[in-house]
């Protein structure tokens, strides 16, 4: 009970500091002005006041000191929502702010959440059960903790080399899915609301199997979906609001957390994930290939496609939620094996469709009323 009221109280903080977040952006000139602002990836014309962020980081932080006691990883991921906050909103600001500048910062604030303590130890194996010829099984765990390095900066600490690398590089790669994946209104807050309740119930099925640690990222996950849902309500096609780059990386950093808090359910965030993982795979080879730097927007996305077919706003989003959903149920059902081996379909699938729009895509469009 106390689960379901911290999200929908999270909802209810998000959807408030809307409106006023509306009106702050456009006193500030925080907006998305097509004319002023040209970018290939615009799917709209009118503008549209950015900054979303603002109202879904009050949404998470407020929540959570109310329902989630005040330990040293919650401050970390606090620290880090806040710098992304404030790059989020540079960007919204300046029109062409350096990509690569951003992702600096955005390694800073992956940065702050390791050094507070949020780590990957151990992965499970996803060959786990299959004979190995040196010695005999593969481990059901692989493990990352056996590099160790101490320190003292205003006190000791202790650097896991490799979990700590993982995690910073899961991160931001979460991080970098989720940002690529906002192309049509509706479809980021989406994407991540489903994501989140997925990793909120994976949590609470280890609680109730007796971990105790459980029960307060399983809130923290109910919270990030309450404010995924909330911002949902103003991003909506026609969307009177758009996350900007806060509202999107916060919303991932927070995913990309939830998935080491609950006990280290990488390969459940990539099901859940796996349209947007393999779209943006494709998409950063697609760049690279062509010459071009995997950091420059483009319009070529799947969901710009899906555009250029005629697919509305509203069908794309619930294409995207849909398929997170679906993915999401199976994340819960099945093993990490399976997992792996259904991310793999979904690349395939997906590979086979992009090459379908690229070859045959002009035979899908809808056609002109006007053309007989």
């Amino acid at each position: 009970m106390e689960i379901l009221l911290a999200s929908i109280i999270s909802f209810l903080i998000t959807t408030l500091a809307i409106p006023p977040t509306i009106r702050f952006a456009q006193h500030f000139g925080l907006v998305d002005d097509p004319k002023k602002r040209p970018h290939p990836a615009h799917a709209h014309k009118e503008i549209i006041p950015r900054a979303g962020g603002l109202a879904i980081c009050l949404g998470i932080i407020l929540t959570s000191l109310i329902f989630v006691p005040l330990e040293k990883y919650l401050i970390g991921i606090f620290i880090g929502i806040i710098v992304l906050i404030i790059v989020g909103l540079i960007d919204d600001k300046i029109t062409g702010f350096n990509p690569y500048l951003r992702l600096l910062l955005l390694f800073m604030a992956a940065g702050i959440a390791v050094f507070s303590g949020i780590g990957i130890a151990f992965i499970t194996n996803p060959l786990a059960g299959i004979p190995n010829l040196s010695s005999g099984w593969n481990s059901s765990i692989i493990r990352l903790d056996q590099i160790i390095i101490y320190i003292n900066f205003l006190g000791p600490h202790k650097i896991i080399v490799l979990a700590d690398l993982f995690a910073f590089f899961w991160i931001v790669s979460v991080t970098q899915i989720i940002n690529w994946s906002k192309g049509v209104d509706g479809q980021m807050p989406g994407i991540t609301g489903v994501a989140a309740i997925t990793l909120g119930l994976l949590s609470l099925k280890f609680y109730n199997l007796g971990d105790p640690n459980q029960l307060n990222t399983a809130k923290l996950a109910f919270i990030t979906a309450g404010a995924s849902f909330g911002f949902l309500v103003f991003n909506w096609y026609p969307a009177k609001i758009l996350p900007g780059f806060s509202g999107s990386t916060i919303l991932a950093y927070m995913l990309a957390i939830l998935a080491i808090l609950s006990t280290a359910k990488v390969a459940t965030a990539l099901l859940v994930l796996a349209v947007p993982s393999v779209d943006f795979v494709y998409t950063f080879w697609r760049r690279i290939l062509s010459g071009k730097s995997p950091v420059w927007g483009d319009r070529g996305h799947l969901h710009h496609r899906l555009l250029d077919l005629g697919w509305s706003h509203q069908k794309i989003s619930l294409f995207y939620i849909a398929g997170s959903a679906m993915l999401g149920a199976v994340a819960l059902l099945v093993n990490t094996a399976s997992k792996l081996f259904t991310v793999s379909l979904v690349a395939v699938v997906f590979a086979g469709f992009v090459l379908w729009i690229n070859s045959f895509g002009e035979l899908s469009k809808m056609p002109d009323p006007d053309n007989g």
